[in-house]
């Protein structure tokens, strides 16, 4: 694992801003793995990175859908693996398809599948450090401890 950068976030609208930075900041990624406990803004920072990639539709979500399509220039495909068990359930909801599609794949509770992520993702964990500052660390080859 090589850490890239950490930050520190003040409140939700940082987060989203924090999001879009990234999508500028690393724009050949192909998988960006969202790992954090529940409420820790993974879904904010969603909404800035389709904000940046000029995606039409807000990300909200997808929890219970387990996969939101945002359309774009660059769509995004946002998951939640919340639900999901392993990785070889992701061959039901056409995973593979899903990377090789050319979409940004943002993609929550990763930590339910990472042996089922490419080599180049762009992984992002989120530390809850009171309720409105958050620890953001970005690394690559390998999912931060």
């Amino acid at each position: 694992m090589i850490e890239l950068e950490r930050m520190e976030t003040e409140s939700p609208e940082q987060t989203e801003e924090l999001g879009g930075y990234l999508a500028e900041r690393y724009p050949e990624r192909r998988v960006v793995a969202l790992l954090g406990p529940l409420g820790a803004g993974k879904t904010a920072l969603t909404r800035g990175v389709a904000r940046r990639l000029g995606c039409l539709d807000r990300a909200s979500s997808p929890t219970y859908a387990i996969v939101n399509e945002y359309r774009g220039p660059r769509p995004v495909c946002h998951f939640d693996m919340y639900r999901i068990q392993d990785s070889d359930a992701l061959y039901d909801i056409g995973w593979e398809d899903y990377l090789e599609s050319g979409a940004l794949c943002v993609v929550e509770w990763s930590e339910n599948i990472l042996d089922a992520l490419p080599p180049d993702t762009l992984f992002v964990k989120i530390e809850i450090l009171s309720p409105s500052r958050r620890r953001i660390t970005v690394t690559e080859g390998g999912a931060p401890c």
